[in-house]
């Protein structure tokens, strides 16, 4: 018997048997060509036909990247300048005869680490509800997000940096394109991501160039609105920290660069550091400009953060004898007073507590809040806000030297909620928590489906445009209440990052 067979763009792909609720998981699928050689910081380039019928059992090989997070480990399948591959996930017959919304998801990890194979991104309890899932790799670190002069002076549009933001966008052509042929709808796709995914989303929304692509949009904790940890360079200002990169490694034309071995090139920039530019062509200016005179594309949005963002990402200072106070006062100058008075000094119990409060606010919830509020006044679908407020319990060595039992609702520790994939950490889950990730995926579902997440067997959710402005809080007894913190979200806005 011959082995079952999908045509898509490329040539035949296998047909991986059905899993448990009819699932399949295509794996590691190019969806444009190998960015490598001569095609090293270009935008992708379309895919060379194969020959024969590619397997789809195995995950393609990762982004080049090194462990930069505790939580993300990039050996499995492993790591390559190769490394434009995606996932899908389909609970179709693929017969032609459904055309299922998509959630297209964007891997967090700062645009220096991450991947679409992680455990935790698994599709299979999403797409067994009706939905295809796609995760997606792109390129990272200074092999996604270099910008040069001698790049950009080669460059058709004169503009260098933002390569990781063109391979998402080639794989939601991509999509367009093949999403049909796996009994998807290529008029209903989501993009969605986490963290520096997040704020993929939010370049996506601005970009000219991703336009029509995409239906809705989902962003969790981040977004390209001029946070601390996600202020956009303009271009002159990243080409000078290109410069200095090939500087370092002893090379400054464009083909001298791209000769160099890509480890030497990682040894050199091995972690965060390089990040999406407004490069003058797919970010012609900052989001909040583009956003405000309604070039965005105007979609529904799902959007929000978790209780405890600070956590991970409190304010550090220059020194560690800095106080507080000091930290403030270097990042907020005139208004330090006005932080102070919300965010207090005094014991050290109290100034840890409030450096981790403003930190979070300052490093992630300012910019994602800024990015609702700008839909909220220039567009005109609907929106719905969220904040999740459930504190797994972690092993204690998950944070490394931190206490678990300190985390609260931590950056990302949302997301096997949202995938229901609480089996996929070594986390200790108590009974509330299969319920929680029940609820909160069943809500990301419907979003995908209807661009709403209410639905039959969770609870309502209002959306963020309804008056007093309802943000939906997740956790062991869900609610919906009005929005009480826009005073803090401005006031951390007002950060430095210098």
């Amino acid at each position: 018997m011959g082995v079952a067979t999908l045509a898509i763009d490329g040539g035949l792909i296998s047909l991986p048997e059905a899993a448990t609720g009819r699932v399949r998981c295509f794996k590691g699928i190019p969806y444009a060509a190998p960015p490598v050689g001569p095609l090293r910081w270009r935008a992708p380039r379309p895919l060379q036909p194969w020959t024969g019928i590619r397997p789809t059992g195995e995950f393609g090989m990762n982004a080049l990247q090194v462990q930069v997070f505790a939580d993300i480990d990039p050996s499995k399948p492993g790591v390559s300048e190769d490394c434009l591959y995606l996932n899908v996930w389909t609970p179709g017959q693929l017969d032609g005869s459904e055309r299922l919304p998509v959630m297209f998801w964007i891997h967090g990890g700062g645009f220096a680490a991450g991947h679409g194979a992680e455990p935790r991104y698994d599709g299979s309890r999403l797409a067994a509800r009706g939905i295809i899932v796609i995760t997606v790799n792109y390129r990272l670190g200074a092999f996604g997000f270099l910008a040069h002069p001698a790049l950009t002076a080669e460059n058709p549009h004169k503009a260098s940096g933002n390569w990781g933001l063109h391979d998402l966008i080639a794989a939601l052509h991509w999509t367009q394109r093949n999403i049909a042929a796996f009994g998807g709808d290529p008029a209903a796709v989501t993009i969605a991501g986490e963290s520096a995914g997040s704020s993929a989303v939010s370049a996506l929304m601005a970009s000219p160039l991703a336009k029509g692509l995409f239906a809705r949009a989902i962003g969790q904790s981040g977004a390209f609105f001029s946070a601390l940890a996600r202020k956009l360079d303009a271009r002159a200002e990243a080409e000078r920290a290109g410069a200095g990169l090939a500087e370092r490694l002893g090379v400054n034309a464009a083909d001298d660069l791209r000769k160099l071995p890509a480890d030497v090139i990682l040894a050199a920039a091995p972690g965060v550091g390089f990040r999406p530019i407004i490069d003058g062509h797919l970010l012609p200016a900052p989001p909040a400009r583009i956003f405000a005179a309604r070039r965005h594309s105007d979609v529904p949005m799902l959007a929000g953060w978790n209780k405890d963002e600070g956590f991970n990402l409190g304010l550090v200072g220059t020194s560690p004898e800095q106080s507080y106070e000091e930290i403030v006062l270097g990042m907020f100058g005139a208004a330090a007073a006005d932080v102070l008075r919300m965010y207090p000094a005094g014991d050290a119990a109290q100034s840890k507590a409030s450096a981790r409060a403003l930190g979070g606010d300052a490093r992630i919830i300012y910019a994602t809040w800024a990015w609702i509020e700008a839909q909220k006044a220039h567009g005109t679908a609907d929106i719905y806000r969220f904040r999740f407020e459930r504190a797994p319990l972690t092993a204690e060595g998950w944070f490394g030297d931190k206490p678990s039992r300190d985390a609260g609702a931590f950056h990302s520790g949302e997301i096997p909620y949202v995938f229901d994939t609480l089996d996929a950490l070594p986390w200790l889950i108590d009974d509330a928590d299969p319920e929680i990730a029940r609820v909160a995926s069943g809500w990301w579902v419907n979003f995908v489906k209807y661009g709403n997440p209410n639905g039959q067997g969770v609870p309502a959710w209002p959306s963020y445009r309804e008056p007093g402005a309802p943000i939906m809080h997740i956790d062991r007894d869900p609610s919906a209440r009005p929005a009480d913190d826009n005073a803090h979200r401005r006031l951390a806005g007002l950060a430095d990052p210098a």
